[in-house]
């Protein structure tokens, strides 16, 4: 027995939840109305035609609807990502500033070796005066097994300025987070003597002419090495896109508890920042701020390009390198410093997991802006020591 209108009504409902049709549409009415009418519980053949005419059409409008809703999101979210990335994103090779001036000079020998790293700091004409505390700033590395700079390397330079080697705590669950395991750490990996310049504490210094920072927050024991030798592994990073001085001199002398969060935050706060124009442009104020503190006469750059992975010394267990090892180059000019160690990157016929890691993570924001905010020259000229 057939159920009564009023039945199959109560029944079915509009999967829409909109409108209420006859219980029994014609087959025009389904194509016509098929979002709105409901079906009938017992059926006719002919009233199965009207019902698989409106079950399709139900499921074509429904993927239809949902096509044209990811299609919208994903519209706004592309807006969204130009208006970041085209407000501060730096193609490769990095424009120059336009700015007259003479450009810096910068060292480089295709040899890595202690002859070698002594040689390119000869080149620099700047050392030490005999009352000066020699600070050399490195990374220890995290274990098992990343690429910091080997004693076999640095050693005997380091002895030669009768140098302490300076780092900071890390901000991560590291071995090298706590101060006693980092000391461990250290010693494991030959960096003795060391300071933990963060071990007593912080302090704040001024980050002048910043967009993005106020302040810096490095160890307190910072500004007792009145030369500092900025000696860094230069290679990939997760987050940077790179690593050489300018990262050494901003989240290295960043203290693990204050410190490397609020470059990592962007200047914002104790949070790391998925904003990645904010956290790139506060390394460069950081590494400007120790540089305005200190005295730019106070220091020197080196920058080793051995072992590069596209992963940092702060991973403990990084990629394998996949280009061959380059030089060290060195200059009185951490900007052009980096930027002629990212030119040599680029010229190498070896570096594309490298090149690819920095051009996806807008490695060179940090190198322009630093530039920008005057912490030194985009414009350099490379001198090649034999």
């Amino acid at each position: 027995m057939m159920p009564t209108d009023k039945a199959m009504t109560a029944t079915f409902k509009c999967p829409l939840k909109r409108l209420s049709c006859s219980p029994c549409p014609t087959l025009n009415d389904v194509i016509l109305h098929s979002h709105a009418h409901v079906i009938p519980a017992i059926i006719t053949d002919c009233h199965d035609i009207a019902r698989k005419a409106c079950y399709n059409t139900y499921h074509q409008y429904k993927k239809e609807r949902c096509f044209l809703k990811k299609k919208f999101l994903f519209a706004v979210l592309a807006l969204l990502v130009l208006a970041v990335c085209t407000s501060a994103t730096v193609s490769y090779p990095i424009p120059g500033t336009g700015k007259a001036g003479a450009a810096s000079k910068v060292y480089f020998i295709k040899s890595i070796s202690p002859a070698a790293l002594e040689k390119v700091y000869a080149a620099l004409g700047r050392a030490p005066a005999g009352q000066d505390r020699v600070g050399v700033k490195v990374s220890t590395g995290e274990p098992p097994s990343s690429n910091y700079l080997r004693q076999d390397l640095i050693g005997s330079f380091v002895k030669s300025l009768k140098g302490t080697y300076i780092e900071c705590d890390t901000a991560y669950g590291g071995q090298r987070s706590a101060t006693a395991m980092h000391y461990q750490v250290a010693k494991d990996h030959g960096f003795e003597p060391i300071v933990l310049m963060d071990e007593k504490g912080d302090m704040s210094i001024p980050v002048k002419g910043g967009t993005r920072m106020k302040e810096n927050i490095v160890g307190k024991a910072f500004p007792d090495y009145t030369f500092q030798v900025v000696l860094s592994h230069f290679k990939g990073h997760g987050m940077a896109g790179f690593g050489g001085a300018l990262k050494n001199m901003s989240i290295g002398y960043g203290s693990g508890k204050n410190g490397k969060n609020l470059i990592h935050s962007g200047g914002g706060g104790k949070s790391w920042t998925r904003e990645r124009p904010a956290f790139l442009e506060a390394m460069a104020e950081a590494a400007k701020s120790i540089v305005d503190y200190l005295g730019a006469d106070n220091y020197i750059y080196i920058n080793v390009m051995n072992h590069m992975s596209v992963d940092c010394d702060c991973n403990g267990t990084p990629a394998k390198p996949t280009c061959k090892d380059l030089g060290i180059a060195a200059s009185l000019d951490p900007v052009a410093l980096d930027k002629a160690c990212l030119d040599l990157v680029w010229a190498a016929p070896d570096t594309k997991d490298l090149k690819q890691r920095i051009e996806n993570r807008n490695g060179a924001l940090t190198v322009y802006h630093a530039a920008e905010i005057g912490l030194g020259n985009l414009e350099y000229e490379l001198i090649e020591l034999k």
